[in-house]
């Protein structure tokens, strides 16, 4: 067999991988890896910031559920992909990123372009490796596959010397790996998963809460007919609409600080909450004391780490959420069969006298200013919900988990964890490049937009066709409403403006389409303009209401027994040491 350049072993890892697409940036240390790509069959999507490879890989991923993978150089090209994988880590998102280091003669010599990225990025990622050894590299690429992949999926980070990428030896890629010390536990134990369903045959007011780990493992149907075999009403948090139909009567939408009522109230009231791929994490919980006071706790999570983490568990799963919920069914099933359905229909009764008595509202009047909820609203109508969305970080974000209407799974994508500013546009860009045939639809803040507009350069050049709907209230909308509820109506520093830049002309410039809608009236006219557009990005700049707020809204470290509905509503007061609901 010939000697080949790490440069090619690398590009064949890839390949071997089935890796078919790659975000990112040449650079000085990397540049030997792109040489052998101008003969590879693998895309590469040339960015305008590393971020954005980053959030696009992440996209990418979000979609196909493999590993999305970016191109960065040594030092600043490196330290720029630092927010999206710490985007990927806190949103179990897999990635593989490979960065170009200076020769290893020089590592660690301050070099031109030098960053400890293994030292950087250790925090923020799921692993990561300095390959040192030409030897070493193919089975390297096979081993951050692997990681990224399996068990709880995250980012890992491949740091290549450029004398590396130039040094020679044979190419055999591996069948298969060996990695001492990961062995994920995919398969739920089945004594604890019976446990489980004694306690769910035993509940009154059960609530499976489920999280972004059902997505991850492809586990929407098995979560379906669970659901549905048990008479389980569905709560599904930021990271996991979609995974169980917003249309079903066991729906009650999101949970959170910004979630609805019945969803949130439901938590609250519940005897026992099945815990399903998520994470107990403080948006879901407020007040941790406070959270599902009355409830007995099943956790189960492909992360032993995170099993009573924040809340103690009285049944703990470990394991994939496909396994676990399968075995569940199943043993429900049986359980049911011989003992009957339990009688819930009180429960139901009450959940269902909430989501009539306490809907998401707004008030749109015609002759005022856009609602932005109007808007996410009539782009579902306009598109029948047939569409993958995207958003940024604030209030657009709520709206648009909010008010979309979620029926599959992989057909919401956003920043959750971590709360990255500027994730839309790289994120859906990524998201079109996964799923062509697919209609992308991305809400975004002006705040947001500004940070990564420049990925609407990529997107022309590669003709990767997206709407970008800018939500545009003329400020950093979610840190003006804390201001104006906590910080007694002192606006400090969040006031933009609505005409700079001017969207319009800047997504013109960029060789997208630029649209604006500044009345009610002008919305759908707007939409359907940009619907018909399917050769090149769209931009549309929404005029939206300045003082309009995300309700119901949870105040940070309260419970969420004090949650405001919004103005013109009043949520029903209960002490909290009362007993339970019956």
């Amino acid at each position: 067999m010939s000697k080949i350049s790490g440069a090619q072993i690398l590009i064949k890892s890839l390949e071997a991988q089935g890796v078919d697409v790659v975000f990112g940036i040449p650079g000085g240390t990397i540049m030997p890896a792109y040489d052998p790509l101008l003969e590879s069959s693998i895309r590469h999507i040339l960015c305008r910031h590393e971020q954005g490879a980053g959030h696009a890989a992440s996209g990418y991923a979000w979609v196909t559920g493999r590993a999305g993978v970016c191109f960065a150089t040594s030092g600043p090209g490196a330290t720029n992909l630092v927010t999206a994988l710490a985007d990927a880590k806190m949103d179990s998102v897999p990635m593989v990123a490979i960065t170009g280091q200076v020769p290893t003669p020089v590592v660690g010599n301050d070099a031109f372009q030098e960053a400890d990225t293994t030292g950087v990025t250790m925090p923020v990622t799921k692993h990561n490796m300095l390959v040192t050894d030409v030897k070493d590299l193919a089975e390297t690429i096979k081993e951050a596959f692997v990681i990224a992949e399996t068990g709880r999926p995250g980012p890992v980070l491949v740091d290549i010397p450029q004398d590396v990428q130039i040094d020679t030896t044979e190419f055999h890629w591996p069948d298969q790996v060996d990695l001492p010390g990961y062995r994920p536990t995919t398969k739920g134990n089945l004594r604890q998963v019976r446990e489980a369903v004694k306690m769910i045959m035993a509940a009154k007011r059960p609530v499976l809460y489920v999280g972004g780990g059902v997505i991850k493992s492809n586990a929407s149907a098995e979560l379906f007919e669970l659901a549905t075999e048990g008479h389980l009403p569905v709560v599904t948090t930021l990271m996991a609409r979609g995974a169980f139909p917003d249309s079903h009567e066991l729906c009650l939408g999101m949970p959170g600080m910004h979630g609805n009522y019945t969803a949130v109230t439901a938590m609250q009231k519940a005897d026992l909450l099945i815990a399903l791929g998520s994470r107990f994490d403080d948006r879901v919980t407020g007040k941790l004391t406070a959270f599902a006071p009355h409830a007995k706790i099943i956790h189960a999570d492909i992360d032993p780490a995170e099993i009573g983490k924040n809340r103690k568990v009285d049944v703990p799963i470990v394991g994939e959420a496909r396994d676990v919920i399968a075995k569940m069914t199943t043993e429900l099933r049986s359980a049911q069969a011989d003992k009957g359905v339990p009688d819930r229909s009180a429960w139901l009764k009450q959940l269902a006298d909430w989501q009539r008595q306490y809907p998401l509202t707004y008030d749109q009047q015609m002759d005022g200013p856009i609602k932005q909820q109007y808007v996410v609203e009539r782009m579902h109508e306009a598109t029948k919900g047939d569409a993958i969305v995207v958003s940024g970080v604030g209030q657009h974000q709520m709206w648009a988990a909010g008010h979309w209407k979620y029926e599959k799974p992989r057909t919401w994508v956003n920043s959750g964890g971590l709360g990255t500013m500027g994730y839309a546009v790289p994120a859906a860009m990524g998201a079109k490049v996964a799923a062509p045939d697919k209609r992308v639809i991305a809400f975004d803040g002006d705040g947001c937009f500004q940070m990564t507009a420049q990925e609407l350069a990529t997107m022309t050049v590669n003709n990767i066709p997206v709407i970008i709907a800018i939500l545009n209230n003329a400020y950093l909308g979610m840190v003006r409403q804390w201001q104006e509820l906590f910080f007694d109506e002192r606006y400090s520093q969040v006031y933009l403006t609505y005409d700079v830049p001017d969207y319009v002309m800047l997504a013109e410039a960029y060789g997208a389409i630029g649209l604006r809608a500044e009345a009610p009236e002008e919305v759908d006219a707007v939409i359907d303009k940009a619907l018909s557009v399917e050769d090149r990005t769209v931009v549309i700049d929404f005029r939206c209401d300045q003082r309009e707020m995300v309700f119901p809204m949870v105040p940070s470290g309260s419970s969420n027994d004090d949650i405001i509905l919004g103005p013109g509503q009043e949520a029903p007061r209960t002490d909290p040491s009362a007993a339970p609901l019956a």
